[in-house]
């Protein structure tokens, strides 16, 4: 069975999150789950301080959208 294969992305939208645990917290979780799922994770991508209302203005998210087509 081929193993499957994940990109993380994580995301805060307050400059508050930013400065405490979040992204570090939500990445570090996420990568437990796959530890635990057997599941690779391929990449990272993290946008800071960016609301998540609409893709505008999330760089990062973009990127991981065109890396996986």
């Amino acid at each position: 069975m081929k193993k499957k294969r994940a990109y993380v992305y994580t995301r805060v939208s307050t400059s508050m999150q930013i400065d405490g645990y979040s992204l570090d917290a939500q990445e570090e979780r996420i990568k437990q789950y796959a530890k635990a799922y057997d599941i690779e994770i391929v990449d990272v991508y993290k946008d800071a301080g960016k609301s998540g209302t609409s893709i505008i203005g999330r760089n990062n998210f973009i990127t991981m959208l065109d890396d996986i087509k």
